[in-house]
């Protein structure tokens, strides 16, 4: 990505593409882009110090000044909010704030898996081994990423949901299925965004992230991972174990962006034409909790 280049992202109800707004993007750019900036990036990005400072201002009552601000600069839907506005006594209520149950339907499809997050898509329908590459020459590999398991997702598929703040911060699962395993990865912190990982910054493989592993009815193993970034006050796990739904709730990001990375075994699912599509071509796409993902295959088929 060039240094000034704008970070486009398919609308997928339009299929039309726009450019995508950044919080502070100037600051990510001279972080990531300057050659000068190495000393800060130490101390923002592979600190959590700074993050956990963030996250005590946006959970305090001195934080709810910037609530209408994010509203209006980010073009955010109030009329999806489970709540009012008016309602939320700090910035991170707001951010991990829930929708009404219509704001985001599903198909009950079985077969079908749905996107586990509001945010932007990136989808890989076979790895080259263990190695994915969301950035043009900045490849990344699952095994640094998910220690102890790469083998068994070895030439499966992967995707990825970018959350960004203008986005519902809450996750869920794509499928039904018993949790098998959970974990917890201290890291760094550095953003999600495109501009960092065209830096080469090896986010996924050193970020404080977690991991859960689900036995799925229709879709073999799956893991569903949580990556924390920059600013994220906490990655928040609410259901860690037994057996869970379609659509339960799985936990929620407090402030910052972030990402959901999902990885499937060998032949065990194909994604929706679109995404395939968006993502031949080296652009995300704008999707929705609930919307479709991927299908489960037919083992052999």
């Amino acid at each position: 990505m060039t240094d000034n280049a704008p970070i486009i992202v398919i609308d997928r109800e339009t299929g039309k593409p726009f450019e995508e707004a950044v919080l502070g993007e100037k600051w990510i750019r001279w972080a990531y882009q300057d050659a000068r900036s190495g000393f800060v990036e130490r101390i923002l990005f592979r600190s959590s110090f700074v993050s956990k400072l963030m996250g005590r201002w946006y959970d305090s009552a001195f934080s709810r000044g910037k609530i209408d601000a994010v509203i209006e600069e980010l073009s955010i839907d109030v009329d999806e909010f489970a709540q009012p506005r008016e309602s939320y006594g700090s910035f991170n209520e707001f951010f991990i704030r829930r929708l009404k149950p219509e704001a985001r339907p599903f198909s009950a499809d079985p077969a079908l898996l749905v996107s586990p997050a509001d945010g932007r898509a990136l989808v890989f329908p076979i790895l080259d081994k263990d190695t994915f590459a969301p950035v043009k020459g900045c490849p990344f590999t699952i095994r640094k990423m998910l220690p102890g398991h790469a083998d068994r997702f070895t030439n499966g598929a992967l995707a990825i949901v970018r959350l960004c703040p203008a986005d519902y911060h809450r996750y869920h699962f794509p499928s039904a299925g018993n949790i098998t395993e959970y974990r917890s990865i201290a890291g760094a912190l550095h953003s999600v965004n495109p501009i960092a990982l065209g830096s080469g910054r090896d986010v996924f493989g050193d970020n404080t992230r977690s991991y859960t592993l689900i036995d799925t009815e229709h879709a073999g193993t799956l893991c569903f991972m949580e990556i924390g970034a920059f600013g994220v006050g906490g990655i928040v796990n609410t259901r860690c174990s037994g057996r869970v739904e379609k659509m339960d709730e799985k936990g929620y990001f407090k402030f910052g962006g972030s990402s959901v990375v999902l990885i499937f075994e060998p032949e065990r699912i194909r994604f929706s034409d679109d995404l395939l599509a968006n993502s031949a071509a080296g652009n995300e796409t704008l999707v929705k909790v609930g919307q479709p993902l991927a299908t489960a295959l037919v083992p052999g088929s």
